[in-house]
């Protein structure tokens, strides 16, 4: 397959996928009727690593019953000339298309990019409505909203060298002018951040109590750089800001994301990859604590893919999951697997 090799100039952000590797872990499908919506995947054709539709059908179709997945913004096609805020429109024109080839019926059962989010700079204030209009009509009926990420860390061999943004943007006056866009029109809000920026993000859901908000990765949880060997002393911070935000009603968390590079495990440097049960122990804490803190309804287990997938396979990450919620009752299992991103994403699983 071709996704094999992380992208040029990408090193420091992902680990390597490695095929032959991911193929020596292979595991019975745990639950394999239950449906699933993946709330969180990408779709490019970078140099050295393609990941499109056939190579996303390879992991959905691994197994688990993927009903539907949603499609976040990742730089993918955008257009290669105009005016530069209006370039991420190509990306969810793409999407769309592959999201149109989907519903053919030609590709199987999932409804692939059911949902899409897209990009459009906040920082552009009030001149951003004219960008998410076009977003909007490009996307039809699947565009859900924007991620603009705003992961920052005074280290800079933390963050990922593709996105640089400034300190402190939640908090900004004219980041906030075009955050209220999203509020006029009825977009959501993606939010990718690092561990300590938690605070700031649940002040911006307290500013925009009608913007629905989900925040990626549980947080974005650090161990490397500054913050490796710490993740004992970090793990109560975090707690106190994820119940913070938790206290927002209109504040959402997706359930993955560790498999990556910040999160500093070492899945990928062992001469096997991890098995499901070691993912779920491993990952326990800072699962149990979101769904303790958020409740079912607004948990949403998530993929990452490709990104994560330097760290371990489709289909053992979703038997991860499965054993993460083994104490669940049935409605609880339902809104972490499917019901909690159906509603954030405003997704038709009929």
């Amino acid at each position: 397959m071709s996704t094999t090799a992380a992208p040029a100039g990408a090193g420091q952000a992902y680990h390597t996928v490695r095929d032959d590797w991911l193929a020596r872990r292979q595991e019975p499908i745990l639950e394999p009727d239950l449906p699933i919506v993946d709330p969180h995947h990408h779709l490019w054709d970078r140099p050295g690593w393609r990941y499109l539709l056939d190579d996303l059908l390879a992991d959905t179709n691994s197994g688990h019953n993927i009903a539907a997945t949603v499609f976040v913004q990742c730089r993918a096609m955008y257009r290669a000339d105009g005016p530069v805020e209006m370039r991420p429109v190509g990306e969810t024109e793409f999407v769309n298309g592959v999201a149109a080839m989907s519903t053919s019926g030609g590709y199987g059962k999932t409804k692939v990019c059911a949902g899409i989010v897209g990009h459009a700079d906040l920082g552009l204030g009030s001149r951003v409505e004219p960008v998410l209009t076009a977003l909007v009509r490009a996307g039809g009926d699947r565009f859900r909203g924007i991620r603009h990420i705003t992961a920052w860390d005074e280290d800079p061999s933390v963050g990922n060298p593709a996105y640089t943004p400034p300190r402190g943007q939640l908090g900004d006056t004219t980041f906030r002018e075009g955050f209220a866009v999203l509020d006029r029109l009825g977009l959501t809000f993606d939010a990718w951040l690092y561990h300590p920026q938690i605070d700031e993000l649940a002040s911006l859901a307290r500013a925009f109590p009608g913007v629905r908000i989900v925040l990626d990765h549980v947080g974005g949880p650090l161990a490397i750089g500054p913050y490796t060997g710490q993740r004992d002393e970090i793990f109560p911070g975090w707690t106190r800001s994820i119940k913070a935000l938790a206290a927002c009603p209109n504040a959402f968390v997706k359930l993955g994301g560790l498999g990556m590079r910040t999160c500093g495990y070492d899945f990928h440097e062992h001469a096997d990859p991890p098995s499901s049960r070691t993912l779920a122990d491993t990952w326990r804490p800072y699962v149990e604590t979101c769904i303790e803190a958020f409740g079912p309804q607004r948990c949403m287990f998530e993929s990452n893919f490709p990104v994560d997938k330097g760290s371990y396979s489709y289909p053992v990450f979703w038997n991860a999951c499965k054993l993460l919620a083994k104490g669940a009752s049935p409605s609880e299992k339902a809104d972490l697997f499917t019901g909690a991103a159906a509603r954030f994403y405003r997704l038709d699983l009929t």
